[in-house]
């Protein structure tokens, strides 16, 4: 339930459109949940759902852990409700069993009504809310809602091509990753030879996003460099065993090589950082990671990735 609680509460839906379903499901742009929307809601282009033209009305979907279906399917079969009163409520989807919430809240002053969704993914678990005003509760009923919420599919993956048509940059090599998923629509994409999740930490594997809040005067960047490098996950006694400025496509960067142990297989990695700063305060990050003993071919891979990169 703790899922369902933290995400709904973070959702500000406004008002008002018609409630009949289209015919077709549609998938949020980058994502792997698609539903049948509302009439008057089209895939949004600022986050992972959909909205109404005037922004008013959302339907926010996002990809949790698995074991958010486990938690939420635990509580529907208790035999009590939570503290709040809430019981997770079985609905059958386009992709199996699913439960939803129910419940009355409050938006600053206003009335709501908040329906939340999960559905399992089996390595991911689906999840759909959306919020209604108490003035269009007549609009978007609970029936409606429930109505959308049935036609809830999920797909295993999300074609590549359409991932990377959301970044903000041209990747125009791949190098014979396995697999491709993005992370945060439009902002940051993996690149894996794992064939599950599980094993993305014992395999080459890159992380391409950008950053925020990086320096724009030279002798600033080694620093920066350094710094972030040391927030990269799952490694311990880890050293530096280069960090230098270079020149990445015709752009001022920062290549930082890292000597350590990833703490989910316990094995011995080498991993590299580049940074490519931009005009201002952004900044592209791509990380690369493989086991030590496959350093050479990898990191001539990373490198090819890294190289195929271009503005759009």
């Amino acid at each position: 339930m703790r899922y369902l609680a933290h995400l709904t509460a973070a959702l500000i839906v406004l008002a008002s459109a018609a409630h009949a379903l289209a015919d077709d499901p549609v998938y949020a742009p980058g994502a792997r949940i698609g539903l049948v929307p509302l009439v008057g809601l089209s895939p949004s282009k600022t986050f992972p759902g959909f909205e109404t033209a005037d922004h008013h009305v959302r339907v926010v979907v996002a990809e949790l852990p698995a074991a958010a279906f486990k938690d939420v399917e635990t509580a529907a079969k208790a035999d009590v409700a939570s503290s709040q009163g809430i019981k997770p409520q079985g609905i059958e989807t386009a992709s199996g069993q699913g439960y939803f919430i129910t419940e009355t809240a409050k938006n600053g002053n206003d009335n709501v009504r908040r329906y939340s969704m999960v559905v399992s993914g089996g390595t991911f678990t689906g999840y759909v809310a959306t919020q209604i005003p108490e003035n269009a509760e007549k609009i978007y009923s609970d029936q409606a809602v429930r109505k959308m919420f049935a036609t809830v599919v999920l797909r295993k993956e999300v074609p590549v091509e359409e991932q990377l048509g959301l970044l903000p940059f041209k990747m125009n090599e791949l190098s014979s990753f396995k697999t491709v998923r993005t992370l945060v629509p439009g902002a940051a994409i993996l690149l894996s030879d794992a064939a599950t999740d599980a094993d993305i930490d014992s395999k080459a594997f890159m992380l391409i996003n950008l950053v925020g809040s990086a320096p724009e005067r030279p002798d600033d960047r080694g620093r920066f460099a350094r710094d972030i490098a040391a927030t990269i996950p799952n490694l311990r006694d880890g050293h530096i065993t280069m960090s230098e400025p270079i020149r990445i496509n015709g752009s001022p960067g920062f290549e930082t090589r890292i000597d350590a142990t990833n703490t989910k297989s316990n094995k011995p990695v080498t991993v590299v950082q580049w940074l490519v700063f931009n005009s201002g305060t952004t900044a592209m990050r791509l990380i690369g990671s493989t086991p030590r003993d496959e350093w050479p071919t990898a990191f001539t891979r990373f490198r090819a990735v890294r190289d195929g990169i271009r503005p759009r």
